[in-house]
């Protein structure tokens, strides 16, 4: 069954794939980091090998028996009101692999309602759902193959759609290098029903590799995280009437790339930050960038529990504010 597992994730890999970016896709609410620590290293990461049950909600190949029993909930904040979070739980069987099981949302929160008049009818909020249903087993002592299967139920005021996507990851690991790297296929899938009734619209897919690599004599650890293989183009030219080139060979690279570190100044604390340059080179202001597209967060952590913040800056106007607590009831309540 493991050999067959990684047989048809490697398959997966091979199959021709249509790129989609921000913007051009339903349920983009999946793109969101429910992840205090991948929030904090760059916005995701698939290749971080640590006792942390946030993270197998970008690969689940990631999920291990370390985590089992453990419960992560997760809440941010967003921009005009927009709340979302994650909650999960995880299990391990020992002979069959670990299993997750958990649940993401966001809500835009109320909106006013009006006639083609203008006249106030009342109000409907709105708000989006995903189920995380994760198992990952472990090859052998380096590989480990993981899949997540996501129903999605969107409810945006009076209009209802569903659907089903997965995940499909890989990791490896080799404590001798002190390396860990990741592959993720993620939201794979359609819609069930359209908002409409008509043709389903697509979903966010993407295909992600990453890389860390921990020091053997420094407290640091380096991650450097690939997003959109599918799609190798990434720069846009937003007004073709103006003189600003749209960027080369150069500038689409690092559109592709999210850079992250971690420093370990010591075991019960973390500290992060990042780079998502994507996100910096389309959301800063020409004239004053700001940190737009960089993120920093921090985390203590005991045997029994985690407490972990992050902060994303997007623009000038704002950003995101990550929380996420860890639990393992099993040491906080041992005798």
């Amino acid at each position: 069954m493991r050999h067959q597992a990684l047989a048809f994730l490697l398959l997966m890999t091979l199959l021709p794939a249509g790129g989609q970016t921000g913007g051009d896709n339903t349920y983009e609410f999946l793109n969101l980091s429910h992840s205090a620590f991948a929030s904090a290293t760059g916005g995701i990461t698939v290749s971080q090998g640590r006792s942390d049950l946030s993270i197998p909600y970008f690969n689940p190949a990631l999920l291990s028996p370390s985590m089992n029993n453990d419960i992560s909930l997760s809440f941010s904040t967003y921009f005009a009101g927009i709340n979302y979070g994650y909650a999960a739980y995880a299990l391990d069987t020992e002979t069959r692999g670990t299993f997750a099981a958990g649940m993401s949302f966001i809500s835009y929160g109320s909106f006013t309602e009006a006639d083609e008049e203008g006249n106030i009818t009342g109000t409907f909020t709105a708000a989006e759902y995903a189920f995380n249903i994760m198992w990952s087993v472990q090859i052998d002592s380096s590989f480990t193959a993981g899949i997540n299967i996501k129903p999605v139920l969107s409810h945006l005021e009076r209009y209802l759609s569903a659907g089903i996507c997965a995940d499909l990851g890989a990791s490896y690991h080799n404590e001798r290098l002190l390396f860990d790297a990741g592959l993720v296929i993620r939201n794979a899938g359609f819609q069930l029903k359209s908002y409409t009734g008509q043709r389903g619209e697509p979903l966010p897919f993407e295909i992600i590799a990453g890389a860390t690599k921990r020091l053997a004599h420094a407290p640091f650890s380096f991650t450097l995280t690939v997003r959109h293989l599918e799609k190798p183009e990434l720069t846009y030219d937003y007004d073709p009437d103006d003189d600003i080139p749209a960027g080369g060979f150069g500038e689409n690279v690092l559109k592709h790339v999210v850079f992250g570190v971690e420093i370990l100044p010591a075991d019960v604390f973390w500290i992060g930050a990042g780079l998502n340059y994507q996100r910096r080179s389309e959301m800063r202001i020409r004239e004053r960038p700001g940190m737009a597209g960089f993120s920093a967060g921090f985390g203590i952590r005991t045997r029994a529990f985690e407490l972990s913040y992050a902060h994303d800056a997007f623009h000038r106007a704002g950003g995101s504010n990550h929380l996420t607590v860890t639990l393992r009831p099993e040491l906080m309540f041992k005798k």
